[in-house]
């Protein structure tokens, strides 16, 4: 995504709009598409944008942030010998700490880690650790040699580089790991306070991460099923609870070889140990749960939202040719098809058929690039059963080459009735053909998936828009993983594996604060294309030399260019002018 304008004039003013735009692939073409109009603020744009920020932020909390006025005695200048020096980023790392502030997790941070006689405080090294991995994620050393003194950190926080080293980074590491059940609560009441959300549906999903290096020494460090495709490291996997927009609430960190399915009762347990079971509906994939846990869901009282596999459908052909479907919006059906209770005891579930046009185009094109591998694959081995002498190829060389091309292409495998036979002469002959029947059930379920729940007093309608909501999870997944560096793990401890988890969860809650602060900001969902264009904006140090031999120097913030300008506005966020200098650098005496 990029920022474009258009200069319009009207009655003798001209004005200059911007907007948003992405560019979206469209078959051969490359489109643009605008995801939110910037405009020009009036003057009540600019204080009902001002307004937000204070209601997500609050008040400047950053007393010194400003420099003193420059003396107002008269100085002589040799313009000669003006120069700029020490530029380094300034606009992400000063939005991220307004974030951070928003969220209140350095008031937090005071409130549990009681003050010691370390040279920097922990809450200051957290938000060091949380920062960098929202802007730039990188490593420890990475860090403390290279992106720290890239960065106007330093000044906003009051820390020296010389301050911030790896060692420091990671006795920081060890000192947040404790507080990470303290952060989760703290957050889901923050994230209610901004954002007025609603904690009614709740989604989980689990995923893994692969570590790099050396072998980790740690009990989580396993080998399992890599969503990673990484099954020659070791892993850990990774449980996330997030909201029905995608706030993160909580999570847990699993050995790499468990199951998903088996991790289900401890995270259900543990959450509503934490916010309480009342209200609580579960959306879950269909791999993570079984009969087994459905029943067990019962049993407590729980309510559930779950897919089920695709040999469900099979229960509900009928309903497929005759049913009754509702269309919610364009290319989706659903319908209503049974309510049963498993025994007299359970109440009743109620299962939503769906059907996705889109899906259906991808699962038809999808099967019939199988089924041409296959049949060119047949035709091959046709071809050289005919070519082959009598008695010089086997039937079981051929059938175990037709069961390796059947084993690579699955999906349509059911679709071809292969024979291998000798003639009279003795020479292998292969014969096929399409089985009418399982192809036909195929194209009749494409685009179709089935939900199950026992949620009695929802609309089909109301239970697939819960059910979608589990995209919300993959995305906070995809975030972390490539935004925010999740992956791979480098950490070989086990205390320091859980700690990179942590800080990664929290600089996702801040990147989806910043979301949700664009969003009520008329900005859309673009958190990282704001933070990338902030990031542009420099600070630097202006130095005057006076003709009497004195220096005067001011480190300031240099101008955002009308881009820029137009995203702080809507954001109501305005940047300081100049930093304050740490003592004896400011001016040098006479």
């Amino acid at each position: 995504m990029y920022l474009r304008h258009t200069t319009v004039r009207k009655n003798g003013k001209t004005h200059t709009y911007w907007r948003l735009v992405q560019s979206v692939r469209i078959g051969r073409e490359v489109r643009q598409v605008t995801v939110c109009q910037l405009g020009e603020l009036d003057e009540a744009g600019r204080l009902a944008a001002r307004q937000l920020a204070d209601t997500l932020v609050g008040v400047e909390r950053q007393p010194g942030l400003f420099d003193d006025p420059v003396p107002s005695e008269p100085i002589t200048l040799d313009l000669a010998r003006l120069q700029l020096e020490r530029g380094r980023r300034f606009g992400d790392v000063w939005l991220a700490l307004k974030l951070w502030q928003a969220l209140r997790l350095d008031d937090l941070l005071v409130e549990l880690i009681p003050e010691g006689d370390e040279h920097v405080p922990w809450p200051v090294m957290a938000a060091i650790l949380v920062v960098s991995r929202l802007c730039a994620p990188s490593s420890d050393l990475s860090i403390a040699e290279n992106w720290f003194r890239k960065t106007a950190l330093g000044d906003l926080l009051g820390v020296t580089e010389d301050k911030i080293n790896d060692d420091r980074l990671y006795r920081a590491h060890d000192v947040l790991l404790p507080l990470k059940e303290a952060f989760e609560r703290h957050l889901k009441e923050r994230f209610g306070t901004l954002f007025g959300l609603e904690y009614d549906l709740l989604l989980y999903d689990v995923t893994s991460t692969y570590f790099e290096g050396l072998t980790a020494d740690s009990e989580l460090a396993k080998r399992g099923y890599s969503r990673d495709h990484r099954s020659d490291c070791l892993q850990v996997c990774i449980g996330l609870v997030v909201t029905r927009d995608g706030f993160p609430l909580g999570y847990e960190v699993f050995a790499g070889n468990r199951h998903d399915s088996t991790t289900l009762r401890e995270v259900i347990e543990r959450m509503e140990a934490k916010y309480g079971r009342r209200n609580r509906i579960w959306a879950v994939d269909r791999g993570m749960v079984s009969e087994e846990h459905l029943q067990w869901l019962r049993e407590r009282g729980s309510l559930y939202i779950v897919g089920t596999p695709k040999s469900q459908l099979k229960k509900f052909e009928q309903s497929l040719l005759d049913g009754t479907w509702h269309e919610i919006r364009e290319g989706l059906q659903v319908q209503k098809v049974c309510a049963e209770a498993s025994s007299e005891q359970d109440q009743p579930e109620t299962f939503i058929l769906c059907r996705s046009a889109d899906r259906a185009e991808k699962e038809h094109a999808m099967r019939d690039r199988f089924a041409r591998r296959i049949q060119e694959g047949l035709e091959q081995l046709q071809e050289r059963c005919r070519r082959s002498k009598p008695g010089k190829l086997e039937i079981g060389v051929v059938e175990r080459s037709i069961g390796r091309l059947m084993q690579r292409n699955t999906r349509a495998a059911s679709f071809f009735d292969v024979r291998v036979t000798k003639d009279d002469a003795g020479q292998t002959q292969l014969t096929w053909k399409c089985c009418e029947a399982p192809l036909s059930l195929a194209e009749l379920r494409d685009g179709c998936y089935l939900l199950r729940t026992n949620v009695s007093d929802w609309e089909p309608e109301e239970l697939w828009r819960a059910y979608i909501h589990l995209t919300d999870a993959e995305a906070a997944f995809r975030t972390q993983k490539d935004q925010l560096r999740l992956r791979p793990i480098w950490h070989r401890l086990g205390h320091r594996i859980e700690a990179h988890i942590l800080i990664c969860f929290l600089a996702y809650a801040l990147q989806k604060t910043l979301e949700g602060w664009c969003q009520k900001a008329g900005l859309g969902r673009s958190p990282r294309k704001v933070l990338e264009e902030l990031a542009q904006i420099h600070s630097t140090d202006v130095t005057f030399p006076t003709t009497d031999g004195r220096t005067v120097r001011l480190r300031c913030i240099v101008r955002p260019d009308p881009a820029q300008d137009a995203l702080l506005a809507r954001l109501g966020l305005q940047l300081p002018k100049r930093l304050s200098l740490p003592t004896g650098v400011a001016r040098p005496a006479k």
